[in-house]
């Protein structure tokens, strides 16, 4: 068996999992063959700091099955002690998940059926126009629903029922940090064999109502520049970044 298929290797920051592997996508893929469930974190700094001020977010994280290094800062703080790894965005975790989501012959590590995939979250309109979006990038997508994360408290149970039925294999979730993470781990034993996987904006960039930064922004991990120039409200928010960015100096001397 390829080592990326291994049991990943655990690192920390700030007290919080991290998982390495080559592979991620691979790996998700061989757990749905086994019928395993996962639920996948997208970490970066802004979640870190914020799971130091929310202890049920924290316990949510330590018991996720994979928590990837989605931001920049997490990049930094593991290089600081010797961890050389590269980001991972859930973005495109989750995008190349979905582009791996039918039986491929020339694939050793293909599905072994086509997987079921739901979008849950953004506004109403936007996910379903994500969900369009990825049939045409991906002909014979099995996308069995979609769902906007606008629903009233009576409107619930139908959607948990609905997600029960169709039993889908990848659930991606936009509902933001940390309500996303919050919701899946609240709610994957009703899927209890998926994939689920928090997206945060995702659906904004793939239905086109934002842009994603770019290529040499995120390359050079200014990402949240752009974000920040696209959603200027969210400054107070960003401020976790020059305290992580501290905390992660700080401990890379004791």
């Amino acid at each position: 068996m390829p080592e990326s298929f291994q049991m990943p290797k655990q690192l920390t920051v700030l007290g919080l999992p991290v998982h390495l592997l080559d592979d991620y996508p691979g790996w998700l893929i061989q757990r749905l063959n086994q019928r395993k469930g996962v639920h996948v974190v997208t970490l970066n700094a802004e979640m870190s700091m914020t799971a130091e001020q929310n202890a049920a977010l924290a316990t949510v994280i330590r018991q996720a099955d994979l928590v990837i290094p989605d931001g920049a800062g997490v990049v930094f703080y593991l290089l600081l002690r010797g961890k050389r790894t590269r980001r991972q965005p859930g973005i495109e975790l989750a995008e190349a998940l979905l582009r791996r989501s039918l039986p491929t012959p020339a694939d050793s590590f293909s599905p072994d059926r086509p997987l079921k995939v739901f979008f849950y979250g953004g506004a109403p309109g936007v996910c379903q126009a994500a969900a369009e979006v990825w049939q045409q990038r991906v002909p014979g997508l099995a996308l069995v629903g979609t769902q906007h994360g606008y629903l009233t408290p009576e409107e619930q149970p139908q959607f948990r029922q609905t997600l029960k039925d169709l039993q889908p294999d990848i659930i991606l979730v936009g509902l933001g940090v940390p309500r996303q993470e919050m919701w899946i781990a609240e709610h994957r034993h009703l899927c209890p064999e998926a994939v689920w996987i928090g997206v945060g904006g995702s659906f904004d960039i793939w239905s086109g109502t934002k842009t994603r930064a770019p290529k040499w922004l995120r390359e050079n991990h200014l990402e949240w520049v752009y974000r920040l120039y696209q959603e200027p409200w969210r400054w107070r928010r960003m401020m976790a970044l020059p305290k992580f960015a501290l905390r992660a100096l700080v401990h890379s001397r004791s």
